[in-house]
């Protein structure tokens, strides 16, 4: 029995101008092949064919598009980095292997020996780290400032200020840049501003039309949503991506393809997930805020949040983050933390499934007590990742960590 395969036919490409960040989750990027397939391919392949040594010297020497080595071309990365990149609105993207590793091609890519970076002090730990330890021995010097006092990031910038960086909003706070007023603020300094977008993601929030040059996800978190793979990446202009690319290239801090379908796979349903996401967190923060045991929460959809405004104005949606102080200190915090039992401990996000963690003894465990203060980062904080299980549960198991302050 003989197979044939049916290259032959034409199917052209779907027409998505104009189409919503719905429609381009589940439709831009897609490389079918000749198999026709209506599913997202995948390609764990290391290495590709050529079909002479001429073609292998023209893919290598650049005269002719087409794949090479997964390193830095593979189809199933591609069509995941087309789909991020229309769903941002972006020129380009170019996938890695982490969210971190995403941050660190850019700062590889984009700067050099002498240069300074602004940057918010309430951003991910190891995004503090990053810049205060390692780009440090690399000559470039970080300035770290409130994220929501524009007048500090202006007196932090000097002459060889390159860029600044957000995450909006902040981890684990919650507090919301104005991302429209640092981009100018940047543009006027010659400056690029970058913006970590994973708490908000392109379903609620579009840094790039706000003004913002470059956008940076951990893929970890919402975008593949289940808790899966790790990876990371950037989009923006292809002027400034094809740089990160070059790196990618060269140093190897690659995303898998089998990570870049999983990744593809979570887009699909990002939409439909963030709302869920928002209903649930909104809901929860307000039931926290009414608690005797909770002296403070922080969550950009209460009213009671200094940019609750500014959120409405810039985002469609207040995700999925909450945070709150119960009364005390770390023993208090870690008392209702382990009083929970469905609520998984995990310093993941950005899960269907509720996490709680303590941030400063995890996620923010590597700054120096200082720096843990002037971020906000207390010993009494705990932070929530709300997930889509149903709300009543959620607060049934909340409120068993109540009962444990009590007893």
């Amino acid at each position: 029995m003989s197979h044939t395969r049916e290259e032959h036919l034409w199917i052209p490409e779907s027409d998505l101008d104009g189409m919503s960040v719905d429609t381009l989750s589940v439709r831009a990027g897609q490389i079918r092949t000749g198999q026709l397939e209506h599913s997202d391919a995948i390609f764990p392949t290391s290495s590709f064919v050529y079909g002479s040594a001429a073609q292998a010297a023209a893919r290598f020497g650049g005269e002719e598009a087409g794949n090479i080595y997964s390193r830095f071309t593979n189809p199933t990365v591609q069509a995941f980095e087309g789909r991020i990149a229309a769903m941002e609105g972006g020129e380009k993207a170019v996938a890695t292997a982490s969210g971190m590793a995403a941050i660190l091609s850019t700062c590889m890519s984009l700067l050099k020996t002498g240069d300074h970076v602004v940057c918010s002090r309430g951003v991910f730990g190891t995004t503090n780290v990053l810049f205060q330890k390692y780009m440090a021995r690399f000559g470039v010097e970080t300035t770290f400032v409130s994220l929501t006092e524009v007048d500090e990031w202006q007196a932090a910038i000097r002459p060889e200020t390159r860029m600044l960086f957000i995450e909006t909003p902040s981890n684990p706070l919650c507090e919301v840049a104005d991302v429209k007023a640092l981009a100018t603020l940047a543009h006027a300094n010659d400056a690029l501003l970058v913006v970590d977008n994973c708490f908000c993601t392109p379903i609620l929030q579009r840094p790039l039309a706000l003004g913002a040059d470059l956008v940076i996800h951990s893929a970890t978190k919402y975008l593949d949503g289940q808790g899966r793979c790790v990876g990371g990446v950037v989009v923006g202009p292809a002027k400034y991506l094809d740089e990160v690319y070059g790196f990618i290239r060269s140093a190897g801090p690659t995303m898998s393809p089998f990570n870049a379908w999983v990744f593809q796979k979570g887009l699909e349903t990002l939409p439909i997930r963030m709302r869920a996401h928002c209903d649930n967190a909104l809901e929860l923060a307000k039931w926290l805020e009414s608690e005797p045991s909770v002296e403070k929460v922080f969550y950009a959809g209460l009213a009671s949040h200094p940019q609750h405004e500014l959120a409405k104005q810039q985002q469609s949606g207040f995700g999925g983050m909450v945070s709150f102080m119960v009364k005390g200190g770390r023993e208090q915090a870690w008392r209702f933390i382990d009083g929970t039992r469905m609520i998984s401990i995990t310093a993941n996000l950005g899960d269907v499934k509720t996490t709680i963690t303590h941030p400063a003894t995890t996620t923010h465990g590597r700054l120096a007590p200082e720096d843990k203060a002037k971020a906000g980062i207390t010993e009494n904080l705990i932070r929530l990742s709300v997930g889509i299980e149903a709300i009543d549960d959620l607060k049934t198991d909340l409120a068993r960590g109540f009962q444990a302050l009590e007893d």
